[in-house]
């Protein structure tokens, strides 16, 4: 046999995995290959997107299913051994492998990541591949895992039977967490950003500590009921009737999981129903959304940890809280993994977005009243220069009002009208109003439905009784919803493509749980991107350094039981966010603000003060900027042209016209140079929309990257006939040839390259598939004349 004529693909059917099973290894349950880990980052430029290259490892090795322990590359025979071992210690550095494989048919190159000292890296001949127990040992004993307690490590996974399995990042999450645990560990963090499956992923954790009698009795907290609610419904009803939610503080201690709102399990007297369980009685305790209570020393969230202080503690946030008083990392230290929402969207789990930056004159310049200007109800305006940080909060300009609900109008007409959007405001008076301005800027689809554009803030009953519908993908309405807090946190709004920031939110935690609302992908539904329309600079933000990524701890430690200083506005927002009654877990209406005309309470040098909005027209307010910014693939925010974003890009792949021409030419099909871009981020369908329909990939790429003239297909055609290269054929031969310029020149080259082109319209007109690959002689001959048209077509280059 010989090897160098074998595809790749050969080598593993022939050489590779036949070694892997003749080592023990389950090729059924066990191996693994051609194993995609992401599904491709998605592009968006315009209106368009693509998607790019999945990451694909060629084998993926499980002791168990999914706890993965080795990652095999493999290439072909003219490769050497060792070809693909960078390739594969990549990959293995992401889904935290430790042992990586390279072969090439004829031996397999091992790079053991757990050695300490010593050769890290050697050549094994093809039938002493190790078998999974030799892996599995040197796994435990890595990771210091004692035989006795093993088996707990390798405890099996939930499953159904069906095709879901979990994301390589919630392996990685789940597999680190029950070994820690195992191990003896008893306060762990994992951050994962919104959207990448927090609860599927605590879900796992518990049932594998569960069903290996680890843990026996588990107490999940949360601060919404929503969350409950969902948790309830999705995942942990595998539990069935293992499991129960804590309501009016019935306690039945007879059940394993027990699922509870933090306000309805505590109180502030001696009546706190958590009590009534034993210190001892839970040994796992998981906390939802830990950012919030448990973060704060002082809070009753910290009461009911202290309390079952001898379980292991979990918490699970995307947004750990650390600021001068306030520490995530404190109480449940560094977090054990984290996976962020950077890169949740270069793996293509995450929808990406794009950034639409309005300012308005007033909130650049500020207004100050002239002299003698009275409110609308006559009385006169303070004389000072009111800004960004006073509209809406401390007065109130109609005219602003109006134009923030235009803009979203406008946009809104030209990406689509029935897109799901989340308007947040700075207060509850405020989304009040601008639910009015929207209905007035949206009558006629009011109309039609009064529930289009709803206001939906703690204190509106009508608006939370249509919370669900908002963010069920299958209900129409409503489809803006206006608010503050209620919605910044715990709703999955999958199909939300459009949220308008009009708060002045200075909080990076705040921030990333709004944008959390518009990165879930939803692919039947087309959502795969959305917008952010801001109007306060808020956007400023995603340049924090603390924004994505592992915490940095800013609290210092404590030097008594005293804590110094004052709630920051993190602390704040959490009051307003347990919005849940203590008894019912129903959502309790905060009077912050009450009505419209509100007085506004506010914290000075600890002495309260009262202070009413007031409300100004009769102002010109203009958009005096607006830019689209879109991330790029570093995950910064940048404003760059369609064009200048597609020259880049190519330039990244071809250093030159040379470069480029010559794998055109050499390549047997063109479509894989269009889909290789493609996958790199351009978008030829924006550049289509922007540049023209005439032109052809090739003439797009030429005039863009490296300034050359563009042909369109028509030209091209025409270069064709006026050659007039194709008179050596016969007659019917000519007609087909002259119907797939014809073709190309309606829709590009795609066609050429279909084998099925011939059964197409207008070439099916001329006779059958048979006799048309006659008339050129035959199959060979005929393939060799649809590459003589193309490289005819690009002969001017």
């Amino acid at each position: 046999m010989n090897k160098k004529a074998l595809t790749e693909t050969d080598i593993r059917t022939k050489f590779i995995t036949p070694h892997i099973a003749a080592a023990g290894w389950d090729v059924d349950t066990q191996v693994r290959e051609e194993v995609s880990f992401t599904d491709g980052r998605i592009y968006v430029r315009g209106k368009m997107h693509t998607r790019g290259t999945q990451k694909r490892a060629d084998y993926i090795l499980y002791y168990k299913p999914n706890i993965p322990i080795a990652v095999i590359e493999a290439k072909d025979n003219n490769y050497s051994v060792g070809a693909g071992i960078q390739q594969a210690l990549g990959y293995a550095a992401t889904l935290d492998i430790p042992f990586v494989f390279s072969s090439n048919g004829d031996a397999f190159l091992f790079h053991d990541k757990t050695v300490k000292s010593g050769p890290i890296q050697k050549e094994l001949p093809l039938h002493a591949f190790p078998s999974p127990e030799q892996l599995w040992q040197k796994y435990c004993a890595h990771k210091g895992i004692p035989d006795e307690i093993a088996p707990a490590v390798a405890q099996d996974y939930y499953t159904d039977g069906s095709p879901r399995s979990p994301r390589y990042y919630q392996q990685i999450a789940i597999n680190r967490t029950v070994e820690a645990i195992v191990q003896g560990t008893n306060r762990i963090l994992l951050v994962m950003a919104t959207g990448t499956g927090k609860t599927y992923t605590a879900f796992q954790i518990i049932w594998r500590l569960w069903k290996s009698g680890q843990k026996k009795r588990i107490l999940f907290l949360a601060d919404r009921t929503a969350l409950i609610d969902q948790t309830v419904r999705g995942d942990f009803r595998h539990f069935k009737d293992a499991m129960t939610v804590i309501k009016h503080r019935q306690i039945d201690t007879a059940y394993s999981i027990y699922l509870a709102l933090y306000q309805g399990i505590s109180d502030n007297n001696d009546t706190d129903a958590y009590k009534e369980f034993s210190p001892e009685f839970f040994d796992l305790v998981i906390v939802d959304e830990c950012h919030r209570g448990s973060a704060r020393e002082e809070s009753k969230w910290r009461e009911i940890l202290e309390y079952f202080k001898g379980a292991t503690h979990i918490g699970l946030t995307a947004t750990p809280a650390e600021t001068e008083n306030v520490s995530s990392t404190e109480y449940f230290g560094d977090p054990l993994y984290t996976y962020s929402l950077k890169q949740g969207i270069d793996d293509g789990f995450l929808a990406p977005y794009k950034v639409v930056k309005v300012t308005l004159d007033i909130d650049t310049e500020g207004w100050r009243p002239p002299k003698g200007f009275k409110d609308k109800e006559g009385n006169l305006v303070e004389d000072r220069i009111y800004n960004r940080t006073d509209f809406d909060r401390n007065i109130i300009v109609e005219e602003r009002r109006k134009l923030v609900a235009q803009k979203i109008t406008e946009f809104l007409k030209g990406s689509g009208r029935f897109s799901k959007t989340i308007v947040f405001c700075v207060d509850i008076e405020h989304a009040e109003g601008m639910r009015a301005e929207l209905a007035n800027a949206n009558a006629d689809l009011v109309a039609a439905n009064w529930k289009y554009v709803m206001q939906i803030t703690g204190d509106n009953t009508v608006g939370k009784q249509h919370l669900d519908a908002f963010i069920s993908p299958s209900e129409l309405y409503p489809v803006i919803a206006t608010t503050s807090k209620l919605m910044t946190t715990g709703i999955d709004a999958q199909t939300c493509r459009l949220i308008v920031l009009d708060s002045n939110i200075g909080s990076p935690t705040e921030f990333k749980q709004i944008i959390g609302r518009g990165t879930r992908i939803n692919e039947d539904f087309d959502k795969h991107w959305f917008t952010i329309m801001d109007f306060r600079n808020v956007t400023a933000l995603f340049a924090d350094k603390k924004f994505d990524g592992d915490p940095v701890r800013i609290k210092e430690a404590k030097q008594d039981d005293d804590l110094s200083g004052t709630e920051d506005e993190d602390d704040e927002e959490e009051v307003i966010d347990d919005d849940t009654d203590d008894d019912t877990g129903e959502e309790i209406i905060f009077p912050e603000p009450e009505k419209p005309d509100v007085t506004i309470a506010k914290e000075d040098e600890g002495k309260s003060q009262s202070r009413r909005k007031v409300t100004v027209n009769g102002i010109e307010v203009t958009i005096i900027q607006e830019r689209v910014q879109y991330m790029d693939a570093h995950g910064d925010l940048i404003t760059e042209s369609l064009r200048d974003y597609t020259r880049k890009s190519i330039l990244r792949a071809y250093g030159s016209l040379d470069s480029f021409l010559t794998t055109w030419q050499q390549a047997d099909k063109k479509n894989a140079v269009v889909e290789e871009l493609e996958q790199q981020g351009v978008i030829f369908a924006a550049l289509r929309e922007e540049i023209g329909s005439a032109f052809d990939p090739f003439d797009l790429i030429c005039h863009l990257a490296f300034e050359q003239k563009p042909l369109t297909r028509s030209e091209r055609a025409a270069g064709v006939r006026k050659r007039n290269y194709f008179a050596k054929y016969g007659e019917l031969a000519r007609k087909v040839i002259e119907r797939l310029l014809e073709k190309y020149e309606d829709s590009g080259f795609h066609d050429l390259e279909d084998p099925a082109v011939v059964t197409m319209s207008p070439i099916k007109q001329l006779g059958t598939a048979p006799e048309i690959i006659r008339a050129f002689g035959g199959r060979s001959a005929y393939d060799q004349a649809i590459h003589e048209l193309t490289e005819q077509l690009y002969q001017a280059a």
